[in-house]
């Protein structure tokens, strides 16, 4: 084998110099780069599997999303914190002013619950408050009525052109 033959044959190795973008194609994440030696006309979108320069991605990362700077010290400041003991929901003993939301991901219905005079919210079990403020139960599902006529009148106009159509 002549020597300009093995050299075609083994694979050129570049030194990436810096990482410059990144985006998402086809669900993989791919990091647009410089080469170390060659300029910027050189550059390119290469997949994160290919690369060995963890250094440089990170170093990226970090300009990109400055937080990730203080990573550490969130952590630290994370464990340095106890958990709060103040009094939430009804114990607050702060009067209902509606609720803007609900959600059942605890296993058990919830009402994002917002009081008077009082900017910040909670999470109540509906139980408690179907008991303590019927009122605010009332309207909080009464408001959410059109909607259900417009699922409603929507399923009903879907049935009406299946009919016409057969």
């Amino acid at each position: 084998m002549k020597k300009n033959q093995r050299d075609e044959d083994v694979p050129e190795e570049f030194s990436v110099e810096k990482v410059l973008d990144k985006r998402i194609t086809n669900g993989k994440i791919e990091y647009f780069l410089k080469w170390k030696g060659y300029s910027d006309e050189d550059n390119t979108w290469e997949p994160e599997e290919n690369l060995d320069c963890p250094e440089l991605i990170l170093e990226y990362e970090t300009t990109l999303n400055p937080i990730n700077d203080f990573k550490d010290d969130i952590i630290e400041k994370r464990k340095n914190i106890t958990e709060d003991n103040r009094p939430r929901g009804f114990d607050r003993g702060l009067d209902p002013d509606k609720i803007v939301g609900a959600t059942d991901a605890s296993g058990e219905l919830m009402f994002l619950m917002m009081w008077k005079d009082c900017k910040e919210a909670d999470l109540v079990p509906a139980r408690q408050a179907n008991i303590r403020c019927p009122n605010v139960v009332i309207d909080f599902y009464q408001n959410k009525e059109p909607w259900t006529k417009m699922i409603k009148s929507k399923k009903e106009k879907i049935v009406e052109e299946i009919e016409l159509s057969d």
